[in-house]
């Protein structure tokens, strides 16, 4: 078992908000932005956006564009330039050659039909043809993982990597989210992650990467998810509204999701200064998720 492998509380502090662009910005997530900014700048942290286009299939520059025409309308500006990752392929593709090295990827034919059987995972190693195309999976491994999630409490991932073996370079040629996050919060010296808790379900296997790669992961905090009246959480592929840009009450409605209610303020400026003060991760503790209020069900 690796136990915390994770940065220490003495790292500097670089936080990040890393949007897909497969849509504008929702109410989701600017929750999730807020909450790793406020996080960063009450620490007097870095924070920084990326923009996570490794999927060329479902990304569009057009959203990106207005994401971070969003996010800097809000104040959410990042201290540092935009990295994008579909800039960065050849650098996951070194990685991933030494994982090769390393005899820890093999190569895999498998269809999401053969695989139906598994519930859509890859099990157990298997043998595949290098002339035809094929993606490029991780082994399993019995390793076990924890760490203490300041929001989240204690986690332990003890089956996450003994029952998939997770794709890093697909058969169309390009990189999986896990692979490609990894390197790029490793290069960026990303010391501290607040993310939503959908993306618990594949900490383990971004926590096994870093093992093998040698690096240390960043300090990992996992806020509850804004969800709709069925459960579901608020996505681009649950067709969620674009918010409206530079607008004071969807600042405050945003915040009030993160346990923060202001009063009065009479501006974006004044209402993130006063919620850099006030922000208190452990308020979230021991709560699942957070349902949309009924004034709120506008952003769905």
């Amino acid at each position: 078992m690796l136990s915390n492998h994770v940065s220490s509380s003495a790292t500097p502090y670089r936080g990040r908000f890393a949007p897909s662009p497969t849509g504008p910005l929702h109410f989701g997530s600017l929750v999730s932005a807020l909450a790793s900014y406020l996080d960063a700048k009450q620490q007097q942290g870095s924070w920084i956006i990326r923009i996570e286009d490794v999927d060329g299939t479902r990304c569009n520059a057009r959203f990106a564009e207005q994401i971070i025409d969003t996010l800097n309308s809000y104040g959410l500006h990042s201290d540092e330039p935009i990295r994008v990752q579909s800039q960065h392929h050849n650098l996951y593709e070194q990685q991933l050659s030494k994982l090769k090295q390393q005899q820890i990827v093999f190569p895999c034919n498998c269809t999401r039909q053969s695989l139906a059987k598994h519930n859509g995972s890859h099990p157990n190693k298997c043998q595949s043809n290098l002339d035809n195309p094929h993606s490029w999976r991780l082994q399993t491994s019995p390793v076990i993982y924890e760490y203490q999630d300041r929001i989240q409490g204690r986690l332990v991932f003890s089956d996450d990597l003994k029952n998939n073996c997770p794709v890093l370079k697909r058969k169309d040629g390009f990189f999986s989210y896990q692979l490609a996050v990894v390197v790029d919060d490793h290069l960026q010296n990303i010391s501290h992650l607040v993310r939503g808790a959908d993306l618990i379900e594949t900490t383990a296997q971004q926590l096994h990467l870093y093992h093998l790669l040698g690096w240390t992961a960043p300090n990992l905090c996992h806020i509850p998810l804004i969800t709709n009246h069925q459960g579901d959480k608020i996505s681009k592929q649950n067709h969620a509204k674009p918010i409206e840009n530079n607008h004071l009450p969807t600042l405050l409605r945003a915040l009030h999701y993160l346990k923060i209610d202001l009063i009065s303020p009479t501006s974006i400026t004044e209402a993130l200064s006063l919620a850099i003060e006030a922000w208190d991760p452990s308020k979230l503790q021991g709560i699942k998720d957070l349902p949309l209020e009924e004034q709120d069900l506008h952003f769905i």
